[in-house]
């Protein structure tokens, strides 16, 4: 599907529950108008779903990881139970992972539940490099710390070490600090709605620039308030077109040949 591929969605969910009552329909409506898609994980049991996605059908791919806010003491990150999918043929990247500071329950320990998700993202990172496959990186209210993590692994791993910044909120220093590291930064329909990230959508060059849904979450105009859907991401890449100044087929061609480069997609 490949050679047929108009757009590509780089970060969704469609193992969600959400689909559960028209699944294929959606996968459907995606491949008619040639939209690949990668699935991304959230826990082992939804990486395992989104492997089995990947090998039933054409023109979708999987990331494979454990989220921030899945992790707890009870619940870590194990390179024993992963390493299978993340060795898996169609598995794009190890994700979504990184730190997650809004989420944290205020009758927690806040320094511990950092401190194991930290842990757990050195391990995926760890874990991406061995099989040479990026990172998708989950990051609320802590951009710097991520960063920091990032660059102390870099001088380790050096350039095997790359990822995307998914969902990207933060300034334009920190999107210059992911850029630095060679991390490309992606989009989703938020962008059609909220202005405020129209700065960042002209200062992040095309070439790094990747577009998503992070479907069932965040539809874009005009399919606000529905759940959203693969198919969607048509309506961020005719947003970023627009900001940008530029023309669509010129962004429609450059998102899509950026992703199949950044995940080696064949």
């Amino acid at each position: 599907m490949i050679e047929s591929a108009k757009y590509i969605d780089v970060h969704a969910h469609v193992n969600f529950e959400e689909y559960d009552p028209d699944r294929e329909e959606v996968l459907s409506r995606a491949k008619e108008a040639g939209v690949l898609m990668i699935n991304v994980g959230t826990t082992l049991e939804a990486s395992k779903q989104i492997v089995s996605l990947s090998e039933k059908y054409d023109g979708v791919y999987g990331i494979v990881g454990l989220h921030p806010t899945e992790v707890t003491p009870m619940n870590r990150f194990n390179t024993h139970d992963f390493e299978p999918l993340v060795a898996h043929q169609k598995t794009v990247a190890v994700g979504e992972c990184g730190i997650d500071v809004y989420r944290l329950d205020p009758a927690e320990n806040k320094e511990e539940y950092l401190r194991i998700q930290e842990e757990d993202f050195r391990a995926q990172i760890a874990l991406a490099v061995k099989y040479d496959k990026p990172i998708m990186i989950h990051a609320r209210e802590s951009y710097g710390k991520i960063l920091e993590i990032l660059k102390d692994c870099f001088s380790v791993y050096g350039t095997k070490l790359r990822g995307n910044a998914h969902f990207f909120a933060g300034s334009i220093e920190e999107a210059q600090a992911f850029l630095d590291l060679g991390f490309t930064i992606s989009f989703t329909g938020v962008i059609t709605f909220a202005k405020q990230y129209e700065e960042l959508v002209r200062f992040v060059p095309l070439n790094r620039m990747l577009s998503e849904t992070d479907c069932p979450f965040v539809a874009p105009v005009p399919f606000r308030g529905r759940r959203n859907e693969p198919l969607y991401v048509t309506e961020v890449v005719k947003k970023i077109a627009e900001i940008k100044g530029l023309e669509f087929e010129t962004v429609r061609i450059a998102l899509l040949n950026n992703a199949i480069s950044a995940f080696k997609l064949q």
